[in-house]
């Protein structure tokens, strides 16, 4: 039924297609009144069938009615318009019988002819119409409603997958959800190596870690503020943490309770520990005199309040040390202070024996052919 149009010929007063036409009937005598013989005319009977119709057609249209007489007050009068229907992908169905311009069919005036071979193919007619456009109404309604659960299926499922995408407590995948923060212990931390270029120079302006320890023993106390340079990307709680555990450890030089060592964030401190890049670890050892280029190395500058320790070699360490970055960097935190305490630099006298703290051990283990083992601690033995 796609889009097939349907004959409705014989809705405007023709025999459908194939229908059988009876001849005209005899000519009758005229009658007088007409301008003919007897006067008065008889008018002409519509053609009807050779053969009988069922008799249930006939009593369905007993009455006097011949849809396809014309009426009065056609294209004059619009009167209540009959549904369209729309066929499969929308095309429309000609279900009027009355014309496609919506309009409903014409009543009003009388019928022109009442005989019963006119009323027997008016009854034959509009079954055959009806038969038609019952077909067409099932089948609309069917089709419409098979498009109308499956339209309505689709709108809910858009309307869950919409409602689920914009939902605020959807779960992301977990393909693409960010993975949770990797949280190592002390121990882990200070066993890593961090990426920091050699060559780094950074802003020269510093943040004091917040926060304090106080301190753990009951020597000389030294207190000391801890100052990170701004934009290195290191963690300076852990380089704090590090510091105070390190210098209060027994074997460095809080041994025996001879000192104490207390981390403050304000006032004013004993020295100041500082976290910096090369190039202004640079600026601040030359204000002492020291040249810390030609190695990348680290100083106690003694004209000022700064203990400066590298950044690269924090995070990276050295040579002489290798994958022992832990040890290295209480090396690191011990030879400075130490020389803020007041030692000088010297070397191991035996081979084989531990390199003492004051050793430039980022620099050298071996010396006049003596080979000294690598060593973070004052007083190692104890």
């Amino acid at each position: 039924m796609d889009g097939a149009p349907v004959d409705v010929s014989a809705a405007r007063g023709t025999p459908a297609a194939g229908v059988p036409q009876v001849r005209d009937g005899q000519s009758r005598p005229r009658e007088a009144g007409a301008g003919r013989p007897g006067g008065v005319s008889i008018p002409r009977q519509r053609r009807g069938f050779s053969g009988g119709p069922r008799q249930d057609h006939v009593d369905a249209f007993d009455g006097d009615v011949d849809v396809f007489t014309p009426r009065s007050g056609i294209g004059t009068q619009r009167a209540e318009t009959y549904p369209r229907f729309s066929g499969p992908h929308g095309s429309p169905l000609a279900a009027e019988p009355y014309g496609d311009d919506g309009e409903a069919p014409p009543t009003g005036g009388p019928a022109q002819s009442r005989g019963g071979k006119g009323r027997t193919f008016t009854g034959i007619a509009a079954a055959a119409v009806t038969t038609v456009l019952a077909v067409i109404v099932a089948g609309q309604v069917a089709d419409g409603r098979d498009r109308a659960a499956r339209a309505g299926s689709g709108a809910d499922a858009r309307a869950v997958d919409g409602a689920a995408s914009r939902g605020d407590d959807r779960t992301a995948p977990s393909a693409s959800a960010a993975p949770s923060p990797v949280v190592l212990s002390y121990a882990q931390a200070m066993d890593t190596k961090y990426p920091l270029s050699a060559e780094l120079a950074g802003s020269g302006k510093f943040t004091a870690v917040p926060g304090g320890a106080k301190a753990p023993g009951k020597g000389r106390k030294y207190t000391y503020r801890v100052d990170v340079e701004q934009g290195l990307g290191l963690d300076g709680k852990l380089f704090a943490d590090a510091v105070q555990k390190t210098l209060n450890d027994d074997r460095s030089w809080a041994h025996d309770g001879a000192r104490t060592f207390e981390r403050v964030s304000s006032g004013r401190p004993d020295f100041v520990i500082t976290l910096a890049s090369p190039g202004t670890t640079a600026t601040w050892c030359a204000k002492s005199g020291l040249d810390t280029t030609e190695d990348n190395v680290s100083c106690d500058s003694a004209s000022t309040q700064r203990v400066m320790i590298n950044a690269y070699r924090w995070a990276q360490g050295s040579r002489t040390y290798g994958d022992k970055i832990h040890a290295y960097r209480q090396m690191l935190i011990n030879h400075e202070v130490g020389h803020r305490l007041g030692y000088g630099h010297v070397t191991c006298d035996k081979d084989g024996e531990p390199a003492p703290v004051m050793q430039q051990q980022t620099k050298f283990l071996d010396h006049d052919g003596i080979h000294c083992l690598p060593n973070p601690w004052p007083y190692p033995r104890s």
